[in-house]
């Protein structure tokens, strides 16, 4: 085989390794941010928190700081004019003069809060549980060793919704016990608070709740008869068959309902569960002078900066170990400045296009949403697809309207009879104001609702009302019919 040289020329894209940080630093969350910061000032020296505090590098006297300070109040790195060779040391992509690369004020960043505000013992404080509330319960119950070892049992098997989870013959068999002596101990469990835990299944629950009212409670007996009796029916919303085999009017089975539905059917969720998780926005919009103005949340935003003391021990030394390995942490501080610095000023751009687009949605709600796609925003702020779904994965906004996630305002479109497009936000919207608006004894069928929403010029398929229908966690027609 015979060797040969080729000439060929070429395009590729190489990612170098400040882009590829730029990359992960935009993608990244509020919370994950948050980590990545605290990384950075942790494993890089030249990189602090700037809490308005000039910090000192060891070894270095007071007197060079203070003239630091003097000539650079902003906390820059001393003047590459007065030393060529540590001027040529650094890269020329990244000067030394500039103001931002020293100092980035985004915002201010938040450290860890005060002991006196948050106890350490409130912050790590579990709820109580509902087998914890029951075993309390059951620790004052005078019973015999044998029972409480039953209870503990019982107790055990309760899911968090509060219902036993395990039949009751099985639990009786495992143990090599009577079914009836394992009855007992549940009858008293099912005694406890809150009301209806210990059930087996919720017609048993709701008859629980029902007999610790008082006996006076008006239509408890009827209530009770219809739980115990016709709850299928009930469950079907087949009032009119429930009304002959009771030989209830429809006046009253709305009373029954109506002491049905102030029951409980998951008594046990009241206890534990997860802690709520809040969200914290990213951008913070508010109307100023008629006008929508967006900017970055400076809770969220971190304040960074170049330790001004490091920075000069670079400019003394010489070319020793311990000065490249500063060195080239000035430089990693720098590009991390850099990135973060692109970061925000990415998403508030990009923030500020939605808002600009979407004013319809501040101005009237939901229904004023207009149909936009990823490739809207980029086009209007010179950005790729990709950045745009990085900038708005995870990002959040907070609005007058509520808080908002970025990908909240994208949505696709539906044709209307006057040739426009519609959001599909805003018909999703138009479908929960009709619902609201509905009589309850004769709710609203998809097919009319398709009519309802023709009338007003948005023409949709009934299976696509169906489908918003069902991502709204709204049920159908015959599940929504109500007596009162």
């Amino acid at each position: 085989m015979k060797q040969s040289l080729q000439l060929k020329l070429g395009t590729q894209l190489t990612m170098t390794p400040q882009l590829q940080q730029a990359i992960r630093l935009l993608q990244l969350s509020t919370l994950d941010l948050q980590q990545e910061v605290q990384s950075a000032l942790d494993s890089n020296p030249l990189l602090e928190s700037d809490s308005g505090e000039q910090a000192e590098a060891p070894g270095s006297d007071s007197g060079t700081n203070a003239e630091n300070a003097e000539a650079s109040p902003s906390a820059e790195t001393p003047d590459a004019g007065g030393d060529s060779e540590w001027n040529n040391d650094i890269p020329a992509d990244l000067p030394v003069d500039t103001n931002w690369d020293d100092i980035y004020s985004g915002g201010s960043y938040s450290g860890p809060a005060d002991a006196d505000d948050n106890p350490l013992e409130q912050r790590n404080a579990a709820s109580e549980s509902l087998q914890d509330h029951l075993r309390w319960q059951l620790n004052l119950t005078p019973l015999s060793p044998r029972d409480k070892f039953i209870g503990e049992i019982l107790i055990d098997d309760i899911s968090t919704r509060g219902f036993l989870q395990t039949p009751l013959e099985e639990i009786a068999a495992s143990l090599d016990m009577e079914e009836d002596e394992a009855l007992a101990v549940l009858k008293t469990i099912q005694q406890f608070e809150p009301a209806g835990c210990g059930a087996r299944d919720l017609r048993e629950c709701l008859l629980l709740q029902l007999r610790q009212l008082p006996a006076d409670t008006p239509w408890l007996a009827e209530t009770v008869s219809v739980v115990d009796s016709h709850l299928d029916l009930l469950g079907k919303r087949d009032f009119r068959q429930l009304g002959r085999r009771t030989r209830l009017s429809e006046e009253q089975l709305g009373e029954v309902v109506r002491l049905i539905r102030s029951l409980n059917p998951h008594p046990g969720e009241a206890f534990g569960g997860d802690e709520p998780q809040y969200v914290v926005p990213d951008v913070i919009v508010s109307r100023r002078q008629q006008r929508w103005q967006v900017e970055l949340n400076p809770e969220t935003t971190p304040r960074l900066r170049i330790n001004a003391g490091y920075a000069a021990l670079i400019r003394r030394a010489d070319n020793s170990t311990d000065n490249n390995f500063l060195r080239d942490h000035l430089q990693e501080a720098r590009w991390f400045l850099k990135s973060l610095q692109s970061r925000h000023e990415t998403l508030l751009r990009v923030a500020s296009c939605i808002v600009e687009k979407q004013q319809g949605f501040f101005e009237q709600g939901a229904e004023g949403m207009k149909p936009m796609v990823l490739a809207d925003i980029a086009e209007a702020v010179g950005m790729h697809e990709s950045t745009i779904s990085r900038v708005t994965t995870q990002k959040y906004m907070f609005t007058p309207r509520g808080v908002f996630e970025l990908k909240y305002f994208f949505s696709s479109h539906v044709s209307t009879s006057s040739g426009e497009d519609a959001s599909s936000t805003a018909i999703r919207a138009l479908i929960r104001k009709l619902i609201d608006a509905e009589q309850p004894r004769k709710p609203l069928s998809d097919n009319k609702i398709t009519q309802e929403l023709a009338n007003q010029g948005i023409n949709v398929a009934r299976r696509t009302v169906a489908k918003y229908r069902e991502s709204l966690g709204i049920p159908s027609s015959s599940e929504r019919k109500r007596l009162v």
